[in-house]
């Protein structure tokens, strides 16, 4: 049995050919657009001085300058107010040559995230996590997704792995990612249509229903909560739930979840990069619709 465990090797997903897909799917659509008169255009907003969160946003610079968008940026600095803010999104909603935009997150504690993300324009929030936008998730109306669930839906399609009739649980309820991913996967689609349960650690008896189904999606960002005693041999596993330690990754699924799984995420480039591939879609869809 033991020698029969060390030789089993799940079945890799990694996100760079997923997102690659994508990019290559979006060229045609932005020479489209520039043809037609507009260079679809993203805008970024940083306030404070996280390193981080300026490697990912020079990070989406680069990527929105390779693409052919153009990328207006405002930093802020980290003692800027609410209403500093405030008067950056209003620019950003107001420019002609914005089609979508992005808040990055965390901001500075004397900033109130959600009342700046209030403040954005619903067609051009990029993230797709502006209220207006989960409501339009909830109800199947177009609109922009969030990243992170889209791009899982898209890696499962991409690797042709069956979600429709099949059962799929979902470890953790965030806003972000367990919430409208489940909404996403139940929707009536050929690339969803599943039976999702969202199960979270105030549910004590949570591994009974994760062994249960043939696909597991962490997102509970609690480092190694996912462990082999809570799959069924042979289950897709998608780890889309993270946490830092300063800079360390610390996924949701242990790495010897691949001991058991059929097919899994790889720890390092995984479900990342098809976050940003439908980030650019989002904004490729707003500057579509804009200009329609």
């Amino acid at each position: 049995m033991s020698s029969e465990n060390t030789q089993h090797q799940a079945r890799l997903l990694p996100g760079k050919p997923v997102a690659d897909a994508v990019f290559a799917e979006l060229a045609p659509r932005i020479e489209a657009l520039v043809a037609a008169g507009h260079r679809p255009g993203l805008g970024t907003i940083l306030v404070g001085e996280d390193s981080a969160s300026a490697g990912y946003i020079r990070m989406k610079m680069d990527r929105a300058a390779e693409l052919g968008f153009t990328s207006p940026h405002v930093h802020l600095p980290q003692s800027a107010t609410q209403a500093d803010v405030l008067a950056a999104i209003t620019d950003m909603n107001d420019a002609d040559d914005v089609d979508a935009v992005l808040l990055q997150h965390p901001t500075p504690p004397q900033i109130d995230f959600d009342a700046a993300l209030l403040a954005l324009d619903p067609d051009k929030d990029v993230d797709g996590l502006h209220p207006v936008n989960m409501g339009r998730l909830a109800l199947g109306m177009p609109g922009p997704v969030p990243c992170t669930p889209a791009g899982i839906e898209t890696l499962l399609a991409h690797y042709e792995i069956p979600v429709a009739g099949r059962e799929v649980c979902i470890l953790g309820r965030g806003t972000t990612l367990g919430r409208p991913l489940a909404l996403l996967l139940s929707q009536k689609r050929d690339t969803a249509n599943a039976a999702v349960t969202v199960v979270h650690t105030g549910v004590p008896d949570w591994p009974a229903y994760t062994r249960r189904a043939e696909i597991v999606i962490a997102a509970a960002g609690v480092p190694g909560i996912l462990q082999p005693e809570h799959l069924t041999p042979g289950v897709t596993v998608v780890g889309g739930g993270v946490r830092y330690e300063g800079r360390k990754l610390l996924p949701d699924v242990d790495e010897s979840c691949e001991q058991v799984a059929g097919a899994i995420t790889p720890r390092v480039g995984g479900v990342g990069p098809t976050t940003i591939a439908m980030l650019f879609r989002n904004a490729v869809e707003a500057a579509e619709r804009r200009r329609a």
